[in-house]
């Protein structure tokens, strides 16, 4: 697996800032991120790519509300909607990514793979829900949520009222030694999207899905570890990280290791709101035998593979051995 990596893209990578999320929309943005990973497999990479999909779930189950029972279409639960949105997604970026390698002279060697990710039923996130999804309501609507529909609702920052859901932690990718398959065999292999389809094992040695949305980037990180991919990549809207973010002493990190990374969450520079998820995946990752993580924008995808940016972070470096004394 050398010269391998699983790059995770962003679902509002598909969605920029002002765009509306047409299909139209999402394609073009697809095309421009899957040039760079084209370019990457062309000069001999093998790629896993995953992706988010906050967006896109958030309009899968805004249509099932604005329906209503009353049309006799039933509503989508969340491990649907994920279902439901990797199938799209995949179908986006698929298509992008056979275009783009296609005209690289790289035929039919894209692979989307619907992917399942078991969790424990006992996860705390089960009772403690945290993950804002879907529109914002007001105070008024989101009380009605409350009472009809049993929702969890958190205020989301001075803009409304958002449902919350469970995040549970993955802990098992169902189709890895697939998806192992495909990349051993020369796939650029897309999976795990949106965190992967939450299921839980059922005592008849099957799987049940259930109502959570798991963290894209911990999915990723484990996907990586469970391939035995050394490099992941989690891209982002920015170029490098930053402590100090957007404040007069901003100052960009083009490497740090573990422990520096958990001192800057422990001082609040990565808030849970934007970088933290991403440096929290990493040091899993990399306190569970991985080897390097990127952190870059999609466009910066080449120059950061090359090392001219992006940000790396790094296992701690073994303490050098201590020799017996010359005297």
């Amino acid at each position: 697996m050398e010269r391998s990596a699983v790059i995770a893209i962003g679902g509002n990578a598909l969605i920029l800032d002002g765009q509306k999320g047409s299909i139209a929309e999402q394609f073009a943005n697809a095309t421009e991120t899957a040039s760079h990973i084209a370019s990457l497999v062309a000069d001999g990479w093998r790629v896993v790519v995953t992706h988010g999909n906050g967006p896109q779930v958030g309009f899968i189950l805004l249509r099932s509300e604005l329906i209503g029972e009353s049309s006799g279409i039933p509503r989508l639960s969340l491990d649907m909607s994920v279902a439901d949105s990797q199938g799209g997604i995949g179908h986006i970026l698929g298509n992008a990514l056979l275009n783009e390698l296609g005209s690289r002279g790289i035929s039919d060697q894209v692979a989307c793979i619907l992917t399942h990710v078991v969790v424990d039923p006992a996860d705390a996130a089960f009772r403690e829900p945290t993950k804002p999804i879907g529109p914002s309501y007001d105070a008024e609507e989101a009380d009605r949520k409350r009472r009809d529909e049993g929702w969890a609702m958190v205020e989301d920052s001075g803009r409304g009222y958002r449902r919350i859901v469970p995040s549970p932690h993955p802990l098992r990718i169902v189709e890895a030694e697939q998806i192992s398959s495909l990349v051993a065999s020369g796939f650029v292999v897309i999976a795990a999207g949106g965190g992967g389809i939450p299921v839980v094992e059922t005592a008849s040695a099957g799987y049940r899905g259930v109502e959570a949305v798991i963290d894209k980037d911990l999915a990723s990180a484990l996907l990586a570890g469970s391939l035995g991919i050394p490099l992941l990549v989690l891209s982002t809207g920015v170029e490098r990280v930053a402590i100090h973010f957007r404040q007069p002493d901003e100052r960009y990190l083009d490497r740090l290791t573990v422990t520096e990374a958990r001192g800057y969450l422990a001082d609040g520079e990565f808030p849970k709101g934007s970088m933290g998820p991403k440096v929290e995946a990493a040091i899993t990752f990399l306190e569970h035998g991985g080897t390097e993580v990127l952190i870059t924008s999609p466009a910066n995808l080449e120059e950061a593979f090359a090392g001219r940016s992006g940000t790396r972070i790094v296992a701690d470096p073994a303490l050098a051995a201590v020799g017996p004394s010359d005297k």
